[in-house]
């Protein structure tokens, strides 16, 4: 999950740590709270495996007297962010990846989008039969305020439901937009087919000599 969300941000431009986890939090902050201690071990591991490029010998990576390592993207770790965009299995449904993944949709193929989208709505319609299921048998089993507190839960989910519905309803109906019109080709009819002549007249009748 981090190292998705590091290499998009870094896919943007080159970013020094301090940056980086700011970018991280302001994008991020709503599904998942990044810290020092998770962020440079990440860094540092993509830096092995020639995703980044770790240099602090530049003008940009000096603030304040301070010398500042900057990390940059390098063509290995686009082809990486390409492969981890391309994802869209069920660890992309589940609570903190789906947000992960959702901030990211802007770079993500429209078909993993409603893949990822129709993924988490599945999961989710899942959750609700079970609270739905667990409410009906143990409902004699709780106060009123469990029981407020299990209804809550049941709307959240359910609102979220809607929402998905939504977003699928939208991306289906632009990628239906998106597609050109089908051509001869297309269609399986050989290019130089010539139009079929219009009839004049009523049905049935022919045309004179």
């Amino acid at each position: 999950m981090l190292e998705l969300a590091v290499l998009a941000l870094l896919s943007e431009s080159p970013m020094h740590g301090y940056e980086l986890r700011k970018r991280l939090n302001t994008v991020l902050g709503t599904f998942h709270r990044f810290s020092y201690g998770s962020l440079y071990p990440c860094l540092r591991k993509l830096a092995a495996e020639s995703y980044v490029t770790a240099d602090d010998s530049t003008a940009a990576g000096r603030l304040g007297g301070r010398s500042r390592v900057v990390y940059t993207l390098t063509a290995e770790g686009k082809e990486r962010l390409a492969t981890l965009l391309g994802e869209g299995g069920p660890s992309s449904w589940e609570d903190e990846m789906f947000g992960v993944r959702f901030a990211f949709f802007g770079k993500t193929d429209a078909a993993v989008r409603l893949r990822i989208l129709e993924g988490r709505r599945g999961r989710l319609e899942e959750r609700r039969e079970k609270v739905r299921s667990a409410l009906t048998r143990t409902r004699e089993r709780f106060d009123s305020y469990t029981l407020e507190l299990q209804r809550h839960g049941l709307e959240s989910v359910e609102r979220e439901v809607r929402w998905l519905t939504e977003l699928i309803e939208t991306e289906r109906a632009e990628t239906g937009r998106t597609q050109p019109p089908p051509t001869a080709v297309s269609a399986g009819l050989p290019p130089d087919l010539p139009a079929a002549p219009q009839s004049i007249g009523p049905p049935g009748a022919q045309e004179e000599p």
